[in-house]
């Protein structure tokens, strides 16, 4: 339940997936960012005689100026299909896209030209950032070698979903859950983590493309016995995309230390053990740096992974300058 002195909200579960698409058009703003286009045209995409499917749409992240992103879009009610049939079509996603990339590029482009806002910021993203136009940036997006990904919008997402959609494909599958709750007098409130939310401009002023190092909160026991002993950091819940960039791992020590005190490089990021979360191997012993210690800005001391650069935090004189 979802309270307030005016009114009492509980869980409204979509009962049609349309109803979902529609809310998810109604908070795309806010679930996306505005460096993020949303675009739910549906278009069959596939070669002739090959797998064909319909995705639910496109999302084109324009957050990385270096490395642009197209999603293609799931959108799925977990109380309407069986895990298999939701992994089966996102699978058949990636084999219809790789044999239809032009056909793919010419969807988005044309769903772009009928929304002249989302065309104006695409053109000026690709003349700022040496794309020339449109048509070069979104032909430069799906020619580039495993540039599929996708994104499933979910009411509900279990372990063994997301496990399975994390670790079994070689393509990057990012995962929104999005809730609705109502009131007793009607009113709707919305429940979701925006899209990538650690690395958005709420959180962090850093780019997306000077990130390399990810930073964990650490309590003694584990900071002693697996970060110093072992070498290692487990049980990190990553997003996919997210894990080719990281090269360091950093430990923020809790109160009393309530400080960043060591790096470490990263050897290689396996899954851990049967779930959908990570474990960070060390290439060597984790290295003391000075102490990057709290600052004057509230909020700034990580309760979960939080990323930045390795540049960044060595200068850094407080956390406020880390994130």
């Amino acid at each position: 339940m979802l309270w307030n002195k005016q009114d009492n909200y509980t869980l409204a579960p979509f009962q049609k997936e349309i109803e979902l698409e529609q809310a998810v058009d109604t908070v795309k703003e806010a679930l996306f960012g505005s460096n993020r286009i949303y675009l739910d045209d549906k278009r069959k995409i596939g070669a002739k005689g090959k797998t064909r499917n319909l995705p639910d749409g496109y999302l084109i992240d324009l957050g990385n100026p270096k490395e642009p992103i197209l999603y293609v879009v799931e959108n799925d009610l977990a109380s309407h299909h069986h895990i298999k049939h939701i992994a089966v079509q996102i699978l058949e996603f990636s084999l219809s896209y790789e044999d239809s990339k032009l056909k793919v590029k010419n969807i988005v482009k044309e769903s772009l030209r009928q929304r002249p806002n989302d065309w104006a910021l695409c053109d000026k993203f690709a003349k700022e950032h040496g794309y020339g136009n449109v048509d070069f940036l979104l032909e430069s997006i799906v020619q580039k070698p495993n540039s599929f990904n996708a994104l499933l919008i979910i009411d509900e997402v279990n372990e063994e979903l997301e496990t399975v959609l994390m670790s079994k494909f070689n393509f990057p599958v990012e995962i929104i859950t999005l809730r609705q709750h109502q009131s007793d007098s009607g009113g709707i409130l919305y429940e979701f983590e925006p899209f990538l939310y650690e690395i958005s401009s709420e959180v962090t002023k850093i780019e997306v493309d000077e990130i390399d190092t990810i930073v964990v909160p650490a309590r003694e026991e584990g900071f002693k016995t697996e970060f110093l002993g072992n070498h290692v950091w487990w049980s990190i819940r990553l997003s996919k995309s997210m894990i080719p960039k990281i090269k360091y791992l950093a430990t923020y020590q809790v109160a009393p230390i309530s400080a960043i005190t060591h790096i470490a490089e990263v050897d290689r990021i396996e899954r851990y053990q049967n779930t959908n979360k990570y474990i960070l191997y060390f290439t060597d012993k984790p290295k003391k740096i000075e102490a990057v210690k709290l600052g004057q800005i509230k909020g700034k001391a990580p309760q979960n992974s939080r990323y930045t650069s390795k540049e960044r935090l060595l200068k850094a004189k407080s956390l406020d300058e880390v994130f």
